[in-house]
């Protein structure tokens, strides 16, 4: 696979709306997405400890929390990349944060029965 796959908790709303951000801001089309609730999540991680947490899969190398919204904002448009600024910030600290909101985030913004099926014009960048 030659494009970076995003995978996802694809019953997570604010997972779910943090993607469809993220395909608006792909203008080149670089990402293709997957919830890690998939087949092919389970394919492509199946050697990679997988964690409750989006994970960027580009090339052999794997990005998780705050890393890999890190290598995502990296594709977007100048202005976004203005917060790769806060990489400055320790690891420990940024992963801090991505895991407080985690640890929140079906409380603070629900949660759905089913992964979110994207439209017939995005299918094309989803993995089954």
């Amino acid at each position: 696979m030659n494009s970076p796959v995003i995978f996802f908790d694809g019953v997570c709303n604010l997972c779910n709306s943090s993607i469809q951000f993220v395909i608006r801001q792909d203008k080149k089309r670089v990402f293709r997405f997957a919830p890690l609730q998939s087949k092919v999540a389970s394919v492509l991680l199946k050697n990679h400890d997988v964690v409750d947490s989006v994970i960027l899969l580009k090339g052999e190398k794997v990005f998780i929390k705050s890393d890999a919204a890190f290598e995502i904002i990296k594709e977007f448009h100048f202005f976004w990349k203005l917060l790769l600024i806060f990489k400055i910030f320790p690891k420990f600290i940024r992963n801090s944060v991505y895991d407080f909101i985690a640890k929140n985030r079906y409380k603070w913004f629900g949660k759905r029965n089913d992964c979110m099926i994207p439209t017939e014009e995005l299918k094309s960048l989803f993995l089954d």
